[in-house]
């Protein structure tokens, strides 16, 4: 656990841990045979078609959820930094194969947890078993809405729309009118499923009309109001 050491701060703020003193964390990561992994850009976390019993947790850069279609049109479904997780879902029902691949969106070190480990009760029968479950149901209902909140952005008609909605959506997230976003300007479009060129027309279009403002990927909604 040295390796971890740094990290446990981190790593206890996760909802993942709610409500799990900070002297039983160290026991509980042993329980879930916690392991760290580091990636390079680019590399792949998990790949699509594989299954497995493990969740990540990312400690340190980011990582990216994509589906590639027939094509290899990329698709981003979800990025996510320090102290996110991911692929709870596929580690809860391991006969279900990834249909994404999770790729390392820079240089990543992530924690691997046994979530197999969660869906029986453990050797030494400890007290915050009951505990992580009902935290781990927590977490796949916020990824379920999250993704929700995804199929709302891209289904608007218009680029603008989607891109408002996607905008406003990280605005109420950050509660503030200025927030970053995790995304360039390519995965963003791959993130709304628009045309790169069109989108960044777009957003200049929405800068000159005063609706908002931006710096690469730091915006600010100048305008509540929509004309």
């Amino acid at each position: 656990m040295d390796i971890l050491g740094p990290h446990l701060p981190l790593i206890g703020r996760s909802p993942l841990f709610d409500g799990i003193c900070a002297d039983d964390l160290e026991a509980l990561l042993f329980c879930l045979g916690a392991r760290t992994r580091a990636f390079s850009k680019g590399a792949a976390v998990l790949r699509r078609g594989n299954v497995t019993t493990h969740m990540g947790m990312v400690l340190e850069g980011a990582v990216r959820v994509e589906r590639d279609d027939y094509w290899g049109n990329r698709n981003i479904i979800a990025s996510f930094g320090p102290g996110q997780s991911f692929a709870e879902v596929y580690a809860c029902e391991p006969d279900l194969p990834l249909d994404v691949n999770v790729v390392a969106a820079s240089d990543a070190l992530v924690l691997f947890l046994d979530v197999g480990r969660v869906a029986t009760m453990c050797s030494t029968s400890c007290a915050f078993h009951a505990r992580l479950v009902r935290n781990l149901l927590g977490l796949i209902a916020k990824r379920t809405h999250a993704l929700t909140r995804k199929i709302e952005h891209t289904s608007k008609r218009t680029t603008r729309a989607k891109l408002l909605s996607y905008l406003s959506d990280q605005a109420e997230s950050a509660g503030s009118n200025r927030f970053s976003i995790p995304f360039d300007r390519q995965e963003l479009a791959d993130y709304l499923s628009v045309d790169r060129s069109a989108m960044c027309a777009e957003l200049s279009r929405m800068k000159r009309d005063g609706l908002v403002d931006f710096q690469r990927n730091q915006f600010e909604i100048v305008q509540r109001s929509i004309p």
